[in-house]
Parts: C-alpha cells; structure tokens; sequence
C-alpha cells in the first residue's frame, strides 16, 4: 500500500484502479499482490505526469459516435467503458471485467471491434441500452456476438443476459435479421437462469449458439470464438442468412 501511494502521489494521479489482483507465490513460499489490469487518470495541471514521458496521443480526446452513446450511459452502478478497435472487425465482444477484456482483446487481435468492459453488475435498463447501441452500430458487420467475462462475485448474470437477449430479439425486429453466429463464455449468480434466457433467444431467431460455464478456460473460449468466425467466413455466414431469411452481405473484413 505504501508504493501504490507512491505512485498516486508521486506522478501526479487523479485516480488509479486495479481490478483484478491477484496473489503470486515467489520462490520463499511468500504471496506477493499482482496488478492484472491498471486504469488510471493524470492531473496535467500537475507538473509530476510528466516523469512518466507519456506520448502527447495518450490524453486526446477523439471519440467516435458510437464511443460518446455509450460513455453517456456512466452510472455509479454498472461499467460503461468502451474504444472501438477495429471498424472493420467481425467479432463483437462485450465484455465483463478488466482482466477478461486484456485477455479478450489481446487474442482476438484485429477481427475484434471494440475493447469494452460493461462489468459492475449493472441494472437491465442499462445493460439493454448498452447492448442496443452496440447492435445498432456494429451487428450487421459482426460475424460472431461474442459475450464473455469470468466469473462474477456480484454480478446477476441472469438479469445482463435477460437484457442483451430482448436488445438483440428487439434489433431483428426493428432492423431485420442477420446471420449471427452466438458465443457466451460466463460465470456468477444466476448463471443457468440467464444462459436459458439467451439459448430461447437464439432458438426464437434461428441462430446458432455455444454457451459455456464457469468451469471453462476463458482462453479457449476465446478460440472458440475465434473458429465461429472463421467457419462464418468460409461459408456459414450464407448458410444461416438463407435458414432466417436474411442478406449474407459482409461489411467487415477478413482475418487470418
């Protein structure tokens, strides 16, 4: 605790977040706090950031449509958090937790669109607006709806799958369907409850779908994900559009 003061104080921060830590074992047996995931915020009216030699590039302020919807949905109950990757990608990841979103962004590489953590358990009225607006934006390019995180302590799993299912049922309704291959990967309270919510969801719009517990590793459902692209672009993007009655149109981009 006193080195994280440290580094509070001594670079000039406004706020600064680790979430999750986790305990390693070092070579005598003794259990040392890991930062996993590390947010912070600079005053830069203090003259203490500039110790770090951060690139000017860090601190614009460019945000897209679709980034400044969802920033407007900040609550203190429910992360909103969200920067598009790849505007061209073809995998569609909300995600839940720091530690989740750097594994997901990382091996999903360019085919992913957005790096998002929307963890925090945060009430269905948000949870479907923020899922709304990511349909909006981004459904009719993404190949695979890729809905991963770990497992939650405080979260009700029930009531974030409940809310992304209507957004998505109400999306097809609205704006049409599209061939959409579905992927969860999650853990926590009510977990059965909220996987049955998608699964009748997904069966209601012909989609296919693979939804996996808490005692799967994240890392290979994340590969998992990764296959459902690759088999959506080698052909099963056309196949489930003539099951819904859907265009097979593609506007994202291929990946290896």
């Amino acid at each position: 605790l006193p080195k994280l003061w440290e580094l509070f104080h001594d670079f000039g921060m406004t706020t600064l977040e680790l979430n999750p830590i986790r305990m390693r074992e070092d070579r005598h047996g003794r259990l040392t706090p890991v930062a996993c995931d590390f947010k912070c915020g600079f005053d830069r009216d203090d003259p203490r950031w500039a110790r770090l030699g951060l690139p000017p590039h860090l601190f614009a302020a460019d945000y897209s449509d679709f980034e400044q919807e969802i920033n407007q949905l900040r609550t203190h109950q429910g992360q909103s958090d969200v920067y598009v990757i790849n505007e061209k990608g073809t995998i569609l990841a909300p995600t839940f937790g720091g530690g989740a979103n750097s594994l997901v962004t990382e091996m999903l590489g360019d085919a992913a669109i957005i790096s998002s953590d929307f963890g925090g358990n945060p009430p269905y009225a948000k949870m479907k607006e923020v899922a709304r607006i990511c349909f909006r934006h981004w459904l009719e390019q993404a190949n695979v709806l890729f809905i991963i995180g770990g497992k939650s302590n405080n979260t009700d799993i029930y009531e974030t799958l409940r809310a992304m299912a209507d957004a998505l049922r109400e999306h097809f309704s609205e704006h049409g369907a599209t061939p959409l291959y579905v992927v969860l990967g999650r853990g926590g309270p009510n977990l059965v409850r909220g996987m049955s919510a998608l699964r009748d969801t997904c069966d209601s719009l012909g989609l296919p779908y693979r939804l996996f517990g808490f005692d799967s590793d994240i890392s290979e459902v994340i590969q998992y994900a990764r296959q459902a692209d690759a088999w959506m672009r080698a052909g099963g993007r056309t196949g489930i559009a003539a099951r819904i009655g859907a265009s097979p149109r593609q506007t994202g981009t291929a990946h290896a």
